[in-house]
């Protein structure tokens, strides 16, 4: 017997309804500035030093280091900026889910910690793949100027 599905869920509790409704466009903004601001706190050590991390990034096969280096540094910093106040959200989330996914391979992989190493860049890569795809809302930047990728 197929299951009929229906296009409106139905809530254990109904009176909820509201809150949900008013509410979900905010939660939504405030996750994509909390991401974004913290990914601006994770690159303010490599904006500051633009080079540190040349080592590190050839040691993933990222070569030349001091132009992947540099990259990271900007991806993480002003890309956080972008995401926090949704300016270009598209591609500023697909750019800092690919450093993620990275940090993935290299606490999973490199450093063979396993999931337990890549858990919180799996879920922080998740969040900016949300992003990526979703875009800001009309919280954001982009809203404001009327475009978006």
């Amino acid at each position: 017997m197929a299951l009929q599905s229906t296009s409106h869920s139905r809530l254990f509790i109904p009176a909820l309804a509201p809150v949900y409704t008013s509410t979900h466009e905010i939660v939504e903004t405030i996750l994509r500035v909390v991401a974004g601001v913290l990914l601006v706190t994770h690159g303010f050590g490599k904006i500051t030093n633009p080079f540190g991390a040349v080592g590190m990034v050839e040691s993933l096969g990222f070569y030349p280091g001091v132009f992947w280096s540099p990259l990271l540094a900007i991806t993480e910093f002003f890309g956080g900026i972008l995401v926090a106040i949704g300016l270009f959200t598209r591609p500023a989330s697909f750019a800092a889910m690919i450093v993620l996914l990275v940090t993935v391979y290299f606490h999973g992989i490199v450093q063979d910690q396993g999931l337990m190493g890549a858990e919180k860049s799996i879920l922080w890569a998740a969040i900016f793949l949300f992003f990526a795809f979703r875009g800001g809302n009309s919280h954001s930047v982009d809203a404001r100027l009327g475009r978006t990728f």
